[in-house]
């Protein structure tokens, strides 16, 4: 079985890859480093399929080191270990450049172990990662480091890769192929920003392209076979939290086209439920006591949706998203509750004042009996001046009434009352 086409089709050279031109074209920092022949150890952290491993093995090839790949995912102490056995024999005369991919998955425990070899310099280390590595990689990893990230490779770039895999397969196979107009452009679009991808994509075109020695790759069977490949999504991973992100801060932002293409994304990756939760939050905290009937309206469009399930959902929760854009917002309520919460936190707390207990016996020892409770229907206005913090924080301040049409119209009616 042979190999997939992008391990067959890896760039040699730096000039090969394609995109990263932040960090490899002319002048930038780390084609600078790599050319210097000095390693430092280094941290790449990108998304799948953007020249992580690819750049790896040109770097030890380019400083004439001794390259060991291990995977996060299987690999452990003992495989290190085997790894620095290498040093001081013919196998690294230069010494090892080790590229762990997926560190994430290694334990601080299996981390630590790396920092002595790598503080002494026996090994160069290369760790790659798809998540934030100041969340998942251990601080001494990342104090000893150079962190460089990596970036989706834009479509116009990928065209020139899809470009020389067709070429390639054309030699490889020994057959014609005929690209319709549009195939590369929608494999290079289609793709995410992961080459691996598009390579994956060309290849599975070329073996179900049609005819004999002259095959034909169109455009129909280009789609039927890349559909759905520009979705990256992983509901444990930081491309979930920055969709949601992106989600509800599109909402807050009032920009109904943006907050519907986040939606999109969470309902074409199956997650209604965070697609739900993240509208009620928005509703109850970024369009509030701004426009509170809004409330029970989303809560409604969302038991719709949950009701119906995909893909009748997107429906109601469509027109809940672009409700709440078009909303005027207030994060008064919000404000309030945290304002409360962190005095609660900080044991800003206190009995309950005598008058607004619950009604019980008083003791010999009390000399204010009775409670002494003010009962505000009994008031015009049904309202009437009455402590109801306790004594230690009797007069905080937790509300301020935001500027909105609802919310000025009751600062203007209670402060009528209350004087």
């Amino acid at each position: 079985m042979s190999a997939p086409l992008a391990d067959r089709l890896r760039p040699q050279k730096i000039e090969d890859i394609v995109g990263q031109k932040h960090l490899l074209g002319e002048g930038k920092p780390l084609g600078n480093i790599i050319k210097s022949g000095e390693l430092p150890n280094m941290v790449f952290y990108g998304p799948s399929g953007v020249g992580k491993t690819t750049l790896a093995g040109i770097i030890a090839k380019a400083t004439d080191r001794c390259l060991v790949k291990l995977n996060g995912t299987t690999a452990g102490t003992a495989d290190i270990k085997e790894a620095i056995a290498k040093l001081d024999t013919f196998l690294a005369p230069n010494g090892i450049l080790l590229y762990l991919d997926e560190i994430q998955y290694f334990n601080k425990k299996q981390q630590q172990t790396l920092l002595e070899y790598i503080e002494n310099g026996a090994i160069t280390l290369i760790a790659s990662t798809t998540e934030n590595p100041y969340f998942y990689v251990y601080n001494a990893i990342l104090s000893r480091s150079t962190v460089f990230e990596f970036k989706s490779v834009p479509a116009e770039e990928i065209e020139r890769a899809v470009v020389r895999a067709f070429g390639f397969l054309s030699e490889e196979r020994k057959e014609t192929y005929e690209i319709e107009d549009g195939v590369v452009a929608y494999i290079s679009r289609s793709c995410g920003g992961d080459v691996r991808k598009a390579m994956n994509a060309v290849e599975l075109c070329c073996l179900a392209a049609s005819g004999g020695n002259e095959k034909r790759v169109t455009l129909e069977t280009a789609s039927a076979l890349t559909q759905k490949s520009a979705m990256k999504y992983d509901r444990d991973g930081d491309e979930h939290y920055d969709i949601v992100s992106a989600y509800q801060k599109s909402m807050r932002g009032s920009d109904p086209d943006a907050a519907l293409h986040y939606l999109a994304r969470l309902l074409e990756a199956g997650d209604l439920p965070s697609a739900c939760r993240r509208l009620l939050v928005c509703a109850c905290e970024d369009v509030g006591l701004a426009y509170p009937q809004i409330i029970p309206t989303v809560k409604a469009a969302v038991d719709i949706a949950m009701a119906v399930g995909l893909p009748e959902a997107r429906i109601p929760l469509a027109d809940a998203v672009i409700l709440v854009c078009n909303s005027p917002k207030s994060n008064s309520g919000a404000c309030a509750i945290d304002a409360a919460m962190a005095d609660v936190q900080k044991g800003l707390t206190g009995p309950v004042p005598r008058q607004l207990q619950n009604k019980h016996y008083d003791g010999e020892d009390n000399p204010n009996k009775g409670q002494n409770y003010k009962y505000a229907h009994s008031f015009p206005n049904h309202w009437v001046k009455q402590q109801y913090l306790p004594d230690a924080i009797k007069d905080r301040v937790y509300y301020e009434f935001g500027d909105n049409k609802n919310e000025q119209a009751a600062k203007e009616y209670w402060s009528r009352t209350k004087k």
